[in-house]
């Protein structure tokens, strides 16, 4: 009976937000209430099962969710972006460009949310095809792919920072799994599906073109590359350490602590206030400002997730989270297959990723206690899944759309194939690594 409720509560889910336009997280919330309710809690023990979840899991990546928030806002409005860009494609030529495109989405995809990537991006897409004549979904699909998979699978975006916490997994782990899941999913996804892409008729907006910073006012190749990859480098020397010693000399544990995803990203973020602004002779006061509006854009993100904590609890105070962990077992389900699988059904139904991999992690959380498989991976299952065929019910769908200029049809051919590719050969690669390292 808990499985039919919960069944019912998913119906609900998707019915509250596609049908309704009910704002995901009060969506959220009425579902958990109604799971609790049916399934014989009283409601101070739902309130308190709400609040331990929202609690549980933004406690362990508010912190994340808003500096990164901050560093993408730095990164993106000094022109730091667009110099890793300019600095790329001047490196790599024209025959090459599509490749410089593909590692400057990936490189400033890492600190960006993909909203602010896209809309930061997309305009250069448009002007170099322009420039070069060059067909624009050749180069911009690529782009797009890497900045997606990022979207999907790194840390610090919402849905894999949260998905670590879920999981209980390792975010520096994850991380360095993360970029091997990521390579094949973007070449593949990327350059080799964009070759079938150059007759798709595409006329972009000349109003998304958007302005260039001129040269002489943007900062330096170095500190843009080295600002946007520093939380990366700090969180990745610090998992490599831990993994290639057991010294607890003075050097070593400064370079654990550094490595600690919240104190990483604060040392990024300060790093960034001075290299980005301070030192090129901005205004304290000026630089705070738009990080006060970023962390804002952020806000509806943050409390979608604490719903998707919130309904996680209710889940597993109320035994429906064993229960499934048991009965996937009976039926010899692998857990990154089921992981998959339930975030890509939710996605498609719903549209969001964010929303898919929170809530297929509610559902499938227990089976790595009861299974014993890699957390971390799991991670990068269920952010594979939350990806799957992005169509009308997302928003990057028709953001896709209306700033390509492209016909339903095209769209459909070209994002809502290269989200379904990225997916499928993400969770190909998750169990090719899964082998190696099981």
């Amino acid at each position: 009976m808990s499985l039919i409720i919960l069944l019912l509560g998913i119906v609900l889910l998707v019915v509250l937000i596609t049908w309704a336009r009910l704002n995901a997280f009060l969506a959220f919330l009425i579902v958990s209430i109604l799971i609790g309710l049916f399934n014989g809690m009283d409601i101070t023990a739902i309130s308190s099962s709400l609040q331990k979840g929202i609690g549980d899991l933004l406690g362990s990546i508010i912190i994340i969710l808003g500096l990164g928030a901050m560093l993408g806002k730095i990164v993106a409005d000094s022109g730091a972006a667009q110099k890793i860009a300019t600095g790329l494609m001047n490196a790599f030529g024209k025959r090459y460009i599509m490749w410089a495109l593909v590692l400057t989405a990936f490189i400033v995809g890492i600190p960006l949310f993909y909203n602010v990537g896209f809309v930061l991006m997309v305009p250069l897409i448009i002007t170099l095809s322009k420039k070069y004549n060059i067909p624009t979904m050749y180069i911009g699909v690529p782009m797009l792919a890497a900045m997606s998979v990022t979207h999907g699978y790194l840390p610090p975006h919402p849905s894999p920072t949260a998905l670590v916490g879920q999981y209980h997994a390792d975010l520096g782990i994850t991380l360095l799994y993360g970029f091997i899941v990521a390579v094949p999913a973007i070449i593949i996804a990327g350059p080799l599906f964009a070759q079938t892409l150059k007759k798709v008729k595409c006329e972009p907006l000349e109003i998304f073109a958007g302005k260039d910073i001129p040269d002489d006012q943007l900062p330096g190749m170095f500190v843009s590359m080295f600002t946007a990859f520093l939380p990366v480098i700090l969180i990745a020397a610090s998992t490599i350490v831990k993994l290639a010693t057991t010294s607890d000399n003075i050097v070593i544990k400064i370079i654990i602590a550094l490595g600690d995803p919240a104190i990483a990203m604060t040392v990024t973020v300060l790093y960034a206030i001075y290299s980005l602004g301070l030192r090129r002779g901005q205004k304290m006061k000026d630089i705070m400002l738009p990080l006060t509006e970023a962390v804002k854009d952020i806000a509806m993100i943050v409390f979608i997730i604490g719903g998707a904590g919130g309904l996680k609890q209710i889940l597993t105070d109320t035994g429906i989270s064993a229960q499934i962990a048991s009965g996937l077992q009976g039926m010899n389900v692998h857990p990154l297959l089921a992981a998959w699988s339930i975030a890509a059904i939710i996605r498609v139904c719903l549209g969001s990723a964010t929303v898919a991999g929170l809530t297929a992690a509610g559902i499938v959380a227990p089976l790595i206690a009861t299974t014993g498989v890699n957390p971390n991976l799991m991670v990068l299952a269920t952010g594979a899944g939350s990806l799957m065929f992005s169509h009308v019910n997302d928003g990057g769908f028709w953001l896709f759309k209306e700033y390509f200029n492209l016909s339903f049809k095209d769209t459909i051919r070209t994002w809502s194939l290269m989200e379904t590719i990225v997916s499928v050969v993400g969770i190909i690669a998750v169990f090719i690594l899964n082998y190696f390292i099981s």
